[in-house]
């Protein structure tokens, strides 16, 4: 494979070619296509839920579409029942509508190209045409090849150190009558593209523009297996013209087939569309994604406490760049910004630090009555804590903090709402909220030894709790009041600073050195759960 960047071909591919003056020879069709004709789709297997690979597919065709004002597509391709999981389809689309992609046409949906699933496609016989006519011009034939044969023929190339694939066999060029009757004995036998020889094969790919490739190094590729089902290579390609399809959105993965799809739309007299290959996502190590990198299952990411619009946007920007330097981005923001220009041919980078530091930003962004509905569904849904029960995070306890949450809000909805904006500012995911808000729900929070040691010694800390009690115990007190309290008592008492004041009640009142604004939590949690930790306070004071 040669990689050529030929900027007018890829100028061609972005821009309509009215618009460059000419037409290029490499591209003759795309003096139709305009931003308004543009049709891309969305193609997953159900082969497992999808991850965040998958996603970010799904992800540019939708910007893309909905950028050149042109229209998205899903379109299950179920034709390998080897590999079929069920309830994956069921996650593709959950997945899908979680993030907020949305397309015009689908199984779900229906649209003039139905049906949208592969194998019914095949059910209705809209394939068999295409292949009757590969084999009556000779592009496409039988093979007989039993697996054992095709093992063999693999391990005689391995060991002479030549390309794996099927390269012809016996029945490339068997004359008619061997194949009529092979096939009259009911020998099973799948039909194959008959690859050209001593020819150059090549496209203009959006992203690494021209890639050439020697046909003598392309096998020939299974079109139907000998359960009649429709290979991908096959299907897609077929439906891709079919549908009307303009863009092929996919991984680089695909580059080593694409020669052998360029071929196939040749010998059945059809132009290519546009293909854009996009770059694999690795690590921050530089290693291929896998789940020590994060959580890469799309619908993790909802169990895991993060936001769908902080997942889209983080996603959107591996490996594509929008221009200068923006990273939080809306979704109208990231539609309008879309090009195929912006993607990179270097591979992208997933970096969890970085999403939890978008998530958070999105997580200030909400407002106190988006936030609670938004908290209250995360810890009322099982999903959540199937998921962190996992045994790589049963140790965590975060499903046991959650768990506090889930019954704050089931004991009184304004108290576990008013505890959320005191800790809005200091956490990364909705998972966060579990730990960060603890101490407001347990009526006993557990105590941090080195504070209780560090603080419950002083002399002046039981006058400060009863002081406390003692003013709790008249009324009810305001945020301005409790400071109040607090300043008079530091300077009655000679402190020049808050400190020695505010921490053995930071302690008494949340078990922790640390936290949201003392004035502010005090206020929150009231004067009965101030009074009852400040009197069991008392019971750990060193006299």
């Amino acid at each position: 494979m040669r990689l050529e960047l030929d900027l007018l071909s890829l100028s061609a591919i972005l821009y309509p070619l009215s618009s460059i003056g000419g037409t290029h020879p490499l591209l003759p069709s795309l003096d139709r296509l305009t931003p308004m004709s543009v049709r891309v789709r969305y193609a997953p297997s159900p082969t497992g839920s999808p991850h965040v690979g998958n996603i970010r597919t799904a992800l540019f065709c939708y910007l893309y579409s909905r950028h050149t004002g042109g229209e998205n597509m899903i379109r299950l391709e179920d034709t390998d029942r080897t590999r079929y999981v069920p309830g994956s389809e069921e996650d593709i689309m959950e997945s899908l509508h979680w993030v907020g992609i949305e397309w015009e046409e689908g199984p779900d949906k229906g649209g003039p190209y139905a049906p949208y699933r592969q194998s019914e496609r095949k059910e209705t016989g809209i394939y068999q045409p295409y292949i009757d006519q590969l084999l009556a011009s000779g592009q496409g034939y039988k093979a007989f090849d039993t697996p054992e044969e095709l093992a063999e023929m693999r391990k005689i190339q391995e060991q002479n150190k030549k390309a794996l694939g099927y390269f012809g066999g016996d029945w490339r060029e068997a004359m008619p009558e061997q194949v009529a009757e092979t096939e009259k004995a009911g020998k099973p036998f799948v039909i194959r593209l008959k690859m050209p020889r001593g020819r150059t094969l090549s496209c203009v790919d959006a992203v690494r523009g021209r890639i050439e490739w020697d046909s003598d190094t392309c096998d020939d590729q299974v079109m139907i297996k000998a359960d009649g089902m429709p290979t991908y290579h096959f299907a897609a390609m077929v439906d891709d013209h079919l549908m009307g399809i303009t863009h092929v959105i996919r991984g680089e993965e695909w580059i080593s087939s694409t020669p052998k799809h360029v071929f196939l739309l040749e010998s059945l007299g059809w132009e290519p569309p546009i293909f854009v290959h996009t770059t694999i996502i690795k690590g921050k190590d530089g290693s291929k994604l896998s789940k020590r990198h994060g959580d890469t299952r799309c619908l993790d990411f909802r169990a895991a406490g993060y936001l769908p619009e902080a997942l889209v946007n983080f996603i959107a920007l591996i490996g594509w760049a929008p221009g200068g330097d923006r990273e939080l981005m809306s979704k109208a923001q990231l539609i309008e910004a879309f090009t195929l220009d912006g993607l990179q041919p270097s591979p992208g980078v997933f970096d969890i630090d970085k999403l939890r530091w978008m998530n958070g930003n999105y997580i200030r962004a909400l407002d106190p009555l988006d936030l609670g509905a938004r908290l209250e569904a995360y810890v009322s849904s099982e999903e959540t804590f199937e998921y962190w029960l996992k045994p790589e995070f049963a140790t965590e306890g975060t499903h046991a903090y959650l768990g506090l949450l889930r019954e704050g809000f089931a004991r009184g909805k304004s108290y576990a709402l008013a505890t959320l904006p005191l800790v809005q500012e200091r956490v990364h995911t909705l998972a966060d909220f579990g730990e960060a808000t603890a101490f407001f729900f347990n009526d006993e929070p557990p105590m941090d030894p080195k504070a209780v040691e560090k603080w419950f010694g002083e002399p002046y800390v039981g006058p400060l709790f009863d002081r406390f009690i003692l003013e709790l115990g008249i009324a009810p007190k305001t945020l301005a009041e409790l400071e109040t309290i607090v300043r008079d008592y530091a300077a009655e008492a000679g402190f020049e600073k808050l400190g020695p004041i505010v921490h053995p009640l930071r302690v008494a009142l949340t078990g922790k050195t640390t936290g949201p604004g003392l004035f502010e939590l005090m206020e929150v949690l009231g004067k009965d759960r101030m009074v009852a930790r400040l009197t069991r306070a008392k019971g750990l004071l060193k006299l």
